[in-house]
């Protein structure tokens, strides 16, 4: 059996509990990030921003670039295809932003990511992610910043490249290597292969990440049993439940603890949650980005349609605490919800959207690609 990590090393970086909270777009901005960490000690990563846009001083770049007072750990997802504007943006973030930790997106699944040669889509071109790999190493050691990335497994089970990568990642610096256990034309369905991910483990000497299929501190600790991983990603399964970090800290600390909150209490945590989004975004425009995680909180919980419909138009802290006053303080957590998907599923897609030629080569040294992809998730 393979011990559980109390920690996880990434380079000159010790993270107290070897969890990870995963770029998430619109999720995971310093209010959220706030919230998680107040749960339990981790690693938790801004939202996926552009290497182009940070070098070009895109506004709205510059804005997802928020940090919380209390985050004495910035840790921020990068995506970019183009080696020399990575670097630029990895030394920027190191430089100008305070930045320890610089994570490098390579397994984003959405088709206006892919179809620019980005995100889950360029492992296949092994050359040029060792150049990108180099440069932003290079970038950050002046600052003694570990890079890790994260990846999936492949295009599709017939393209596969994440032993490949894992490779690459190593030979390049790489402090880690995160394994989203799925394909991109899987997306985010089916279930994730951790098979998949202990076979990254045993085939490389850097630390692996598992991601993919951990709804509860419980399958945290079956995937290190089972893969030998370092430590895991945790995505959609802490979308409306940022106590599940409080129960993956005290698992991974050799204590049994299941989070079931009234839902009283879970109207505690949703309040905090909006009120940090409107300390950090204004109360309107905090309050509306609340609106997505309504649902979340409440999936299982009794609570009538109309009133889930007036929380979902929420517009002030006023309005929200008169909503909540209307749900019922003692309802139990619906424990039938525990060990169930969160979030997008979905069904997987017929192809992925590649740039033409895409599987030609696969070296991909000196490509030319574009860079203006939208921020999306971390895949």
């Amino acid at each position: 059996m393979t011990a559980v990590p109390a920690s996880l090393t990434l380079g000159s970086l010790r993270v107290e509990t070897p969890v990870v909270l995963a770029p998430m777009a619109g999720i995971t901005n310093a209010a959220y990030r706030r919230l998680c960490a107040e749960q339990g000690a981790g690693l938790y990563v801004s939202e996926m921003i552009t290497s182009r846009g940070l070098v070009e001083g895109d506004e709205v770049t510059k804005k997802m670039l928020t940090f919380d007072d209390l985050e004495t750990v910035r840790s921020v997802q990068l995506y970019g295809t183009d080696p020399v504007y990575i670097g630029k943006a990895v030394e920027i973030l190191c430089a100008d932003h305070g930045v320890a930790h610089v994570d490098l997106n390579f397994g984003c699944p959405v088709p206006k990511v892919t179809r620019k040669g980005g995100g889950g889509a360029l492992p296949w071109k092994r050359g040029l992610l060792g150049e990108i790999l180099e440069h932003a190493v290079s970038a950050a050691a002046p600052y003694d910043v570990p890079v890790t990335m994260k990846t999936r497994k492949g295009l599709d089970d017939d393209h596969l490249t994440f032993l490949d990568a894992g490779r690459i990642a190593q030979e390049t610096g790489v402090a880690a290597i995160a394994l989203h256990g799925r394909t991109v034309v899987q997306a985010y369905s089916g279930e994730a292969d951790w098979e998949a991910i202990g076979d990254l483990v045993r085939h490389v000497d850097i630390p692996v990440l598992g991601n993919g299929d951990i709804w509860e501190a419980a399958d945290a600790l079956r995937m290190v049993e089972q893969t030998g991983v370092a430590g895991v990603v945790v995505g959609r399964g802490c979308l409306g439940r940022p106590w599940l970090f409080r129960d993956l800290a005290a698992a991974f600390h050799g204590e049994d603890v299941a989070t079931l909150p009234t839902l009283g209490e879970v109207k505690q945590m949703m309040r905090r949650h909006a009120e940090l989004l409107s300390e950090h975004m204004g109360e309107e425009r905090g309050c509306k980005e609340f609106r997505k995680h309504i649902t979340w909180y409440l999936k299982g919980f009794p609570a009538g349609g109309e009133l889930r419909h007036q929380l979902a138009l929420v517009d002030s802290l006023t309005s929200l605490d008169t909503l909540l006053d209307g749900l019922d303080d003692t309802a139990a957590f619906p424990e039938r919800e525990l060990g169930t998907p969160r979030g997008r599923q979905g069904a997987p897609r017929k192809k992925v959207v590649l740039p033409d030629g895409w599987l030609d080569d696969t070296d991909g040294r000196g490509s030319h690609l574009r860079e203006d992809a939208d921020e999306t998730t971390g895949g």
